[in-house]
């Protein structure tokens, strides 16, 4: 397989900056930059630690090193008729495997194909006092006590370096197929739990400007039969779904702070997301709202969800939902275990750690 091995390297740097206690900035493919809080640090470049280290098409497995393009493993992985389950959004044409785990974030499948943490089979890992760990392996398991390979999925590099990533795999589909059909977000909400509920064979589901758009994923047989029950008009297939993956769409193009929505999917149409491209059959909104940022997230968190500020506003504040006192203990702890220098992205997700 092709690539580099930079762990010699990357082990220097993070041993010195632990000796000076100087803060690292890990950087990947940058295309994430935006993402968490504003965090000081010299830059630790991980794009040239790249390649594919192995993969498995019959074990549905693949390894690479953390600073591997998603075009790179997208394009070994099409080869053989597979993907990454849960697509992760790219924001930018130099995103890296190590930057979709780190963030957690997964694109439009995600309640239907699993996020990231469902996924990772096993990483090794660079921690703050400059040992290289491994944990996990290379095949599903049950795991007693933490599972610290998913640990690592959305912790945004304050944990550790990922050097190495296993990743659960499956083949492509045979058949993709969109369909849109005409309605108020209310009934659309309504149709998303309905089919969410019956063996449809759901990729995505979507509702903005009184359509709702529907994904479906399986084998031609399959998709036509549910397609004739389902009814609408065919959509514009995957372009779509790789817009809103990336927020190409027009709804994204706007300068005011973008707000993501955690919400149970039955929650109904609320006066603070009622303009919000609803997506994940309703359990994800995105929303732009004046509405006063503590203000917003006590109305969320009143039923049942949480708010973060995904893009804009101020990076220097609270982006995050905020933690109470015993999860932000273990959040610490955690911290001080891996990263006992406080030396990784100081501040990216919470001020404290």
């Amino acid at each position: 397989m092709a690539g580099v091995d930079y762990t010699g390297e990357l082990v220097a740097q993070v041993r010195d900056a632990a000796d000076k206690g100087q803060a690292l900035r890990i950087v990947g493919g940058d295309s994430k930059t935006f993402y968490g809080r504003h965090s000081e640090g010299t830059p630790l470049q991980l794009v040239n630690h790249h390649g594919i280290v192995s993969y498995d098409p019959t074990e549905l497995v693949i390894t690479a090193r953390a600073g591997t393009s998603l075009n790179e493993i997208d394009s070994a992985l099409a080869e053989h008729g597979q993907m990454l389950p849960f697509d992760p959004p790219r924001f930018g044409p130099h995103a890296t495997i190590g930057g979709a785990v780190a963030s957690g974030l997964a694109g439009p499948c995600r309640p239907w194909r699993g996020a990231p943490r469902d996924l990772v089979l096993g990483v090794k890992l660079l921690d703050g006092m400059g040992r290289v760990q491994s944990f996990g392996g290379q095949v599903m398991k049950n795991v007693a006590g933490y599972d610290i390979a998913r640990l690592m999925a959305g912790s945004l590099g304050t944990l550790g370096v990922l050097l190495e990533i296993s990743l659960k795999v499956l083949p492509h589909p045979a058949v993709d197929r969109t369909l849109v059909l005409e309605m108020d977000r209310e009934r659309g909400l309504h149709k998303m739990r309905e089919l969410s509920a019956k063996p449809v064979p759901l990729a995505g589901a979507c509702h903005l400007q009184d359509r709702l758009y529907l994904h479906l994923s399986g084998n031609e047989s399959g998709v036509d039969a549910w397609e004739k029950q389902i009814g609408g008009e065919r959509g514009t297939g995957e372009n779509f779904w790789t817009r809103l993956r990336d927020q190409q769409l027009d709804f994204f193009q706007q300068d005011a702070p973008l707000w993501r929505i955690s919400l149970p999917p039955a929650t109904g149409c609320r006066d603070f997301d009622a303009e919000a491209l609803t997506d994940w059959a309703g359990a994800q909104r995105w929303l732009y709202t004046d509405m006063p940022a503590e203000q917003l997230r006590e109305e969320v968190a009143r039923h049942g969800g949480h708010a973060t500020l995904f893009r804009g506003g101020d990076r220097h504040g609270q982006v995050f939902q905020s933690l109470d006192p015993v999860t932000l203990r273990l959040h610490e702890g955690l911290k001080r275990t891996f990263d006992p220098m406080g030396i990784f992205n100081p501040g990216r997700m919470y001020a404290e750690f």
